[in-house]
């Protein structure tokens, strides 16, 4: 299997268990002493237990109502970089359908062992509406 089909099949993994009951999953997906980078301002979630913690409290539960589409931009040796599309069907997650959080782009920098496991994930998400930067005063040097 090439490098490329092994992100695209990681990435299938992961949304089946994001479905799925439980955290027993993910050992199968994750190293057991990965590090989860849910944006890039965020400090990590180390570990599988935290991994696990963290996975159950960001989630509305396994029948949560989306969609999901990837892309896998790039790999490179036992980095890939995903281009990952997350529309929520539920107002339950963010408000009102539409609002701020029910639509994600995401891009996750995913770091491999040798066994195909993710050892490090790192998250950019941007949603419709947030705030981007660009209309922050420049800060002199």
């Amino acid at each position: 299997m090439t490098q490329r089909a092994t992100t695209e099949a990681w990435v299938r993994g992961y949304e089946r268990l994001w479905r799925t009951p439980g955290t027993d999953g993910l050992a199968e997906l994750f190293t057991t002493d990965a590090s989860y980078l849910p944006s890039p301002w965020a400090t990590p979630v180390v570990g599988l237990p935290a991994l696990a913690e963290f996975w159950e409290s960001e989630r509305s539960g396994p029948d949560e109502s989306f969609t999901m589409t990837s892309e896998v931009i790039a790999v490179d040796g036992p980095t890939a970089v995903v281009r990952v599309s997350v529309e929520y069907g539920a107002p339950e997650r963010s408000g009102e359908p539409g609002a701020f959080g029910s639509r994600w782009r995401d891009l996750w920098v995913l770091q491999f062992d040798e066994d195909g496991r993710c050892a490090a994930f790192e998250e950019w998400p941007f949603a419709p509406g947030q705030p981007d930067g660009h209309d922050q005063p420049t800060v002199p040097q």
